[in-house]
């Protein structure tokens, strides 16, 4: 096997995010339901006898040397190479669909769907656990991309324990601005202070309940919405058809649907109004049938 193609890095969203400390080096103590949705960008990967690592599209805003797509590889090409004795190399081309700036993982999952689609073409022989521990210094969404199914998390993001979450569609909005994380966490307005759950405490949210309230809240949301006036105008907008919320630090706001139809209902009158669209969730990553 020396290529694979149409492999998708999808996106995730953030059920809860909870920021219950800070640690001594800076990193915020969280807590945080992960959950995949069907929308993704898509990468192809083509094996290279010569030991490069290429980009071979351009992608605004993100050159390739500072791409985590190619700062993943790299790692991996290291490690695979202390393994082996051999340099591998590939051209990689990552179709972006997810926007940068969202709050959706878009630039970590491309980093996750990298690392294990060399790590087979490659024959590398990482497992999961040392997939998922080399891509963390890169990204704390990373490991949960690797892990690749609804999940529990903790620490700085790394610390994951599978969870059952509704089996339900997602519309989202794109709210035409694109929040730096680093901002939001850094912001003298940000509450880090948070009562930590157990995983139960989220779980017997859901039990029994006939609506799609969600669990808990995102202390991001407030800050970036302050900062982000067409955050807080969409979380409004949405509010209006269901609990609606931002994921991760933004800027990307979504609300949850039982079904397909009302999520359609509510895409017909985002027409004009918002980029908006509609995803479902996903169980489990769709690249390990591919792999």
């Amino acid at each position: 096997m020396t290529e694979l193609n149409n492999l998708p890095a999808p996106a995730k969203l953030n059920l809860f995010l909870h920021v219950n400390g800070r640690r001594a080096d800076g990193y915020h103590l969280l807590q945080t339901a992960f959950q995949l949705i069907d929308r993704s960008d898509v990468l192809h990967i083509r094996v290279r006898a010569d030991g490069q690592l290429r980009r071979t599209n351009d992608i605004p805003g993100v050159p390739e040397q500072q791409d985590l797509v190619i700062r993943a590889a790299r790692l991996l090409q290291a490690e695979a190479q202390r393994r082996s004795g051999v340099l591998h190399g590939a051209d990689i081309t990552v179709e972006k669909v997810l926007p940068m700036g969202g709050g959706l993982g878009g630039g970590s999952s491309d980093a996750a769907t990298t690392l294990m689609a060399l790590n087979a073409l490659w024959n590398a022989g990482l497992s999961q656990v040392e997939l998922m521990a080399l891509g963390l210094p890169l990204g704390a969404d990373i490991p949960f991309f690797i892990y690749g199914q609804t999940a529990f998390a903790e620490g700085v993001g790394e610390a994951l324990q599978p969870l059952e979450a509704p089996d339900c569609w997602y519309v989202v909005i794109e709210p035409g601005v694109g929040v730096p994380t680093a901002e939001i966490f850094c912001s003298e307005y940000l509450t880090r202070n948070t009562e930590p759950i157990i995983i139960t405490d989220f779980s017997s949210h859901y039990e029994n309940r006939k609506d799609l309230k969600q669990f808990g809240k995102n202390d991001l949301q407030q800050v970036a919405s302050s900062i982000y006036p067409p955050v807080a105008k969409a979380i409004e907008w949405l509010g209006a058809y269901g609990d609606a919320r931002m994921t991760g630090s933004g800027a990307c706001v979504f609300c949850a649907f039982a079904d397909e139809g009302q999520a359609d209902a509510v895409l017909e009158r985002a027409q004009g109004v918002w980029t908006a669209w509609k995803a479902k969730a996903l169980k489990r990553h769709p690249v390990f049938k591919m792999l």
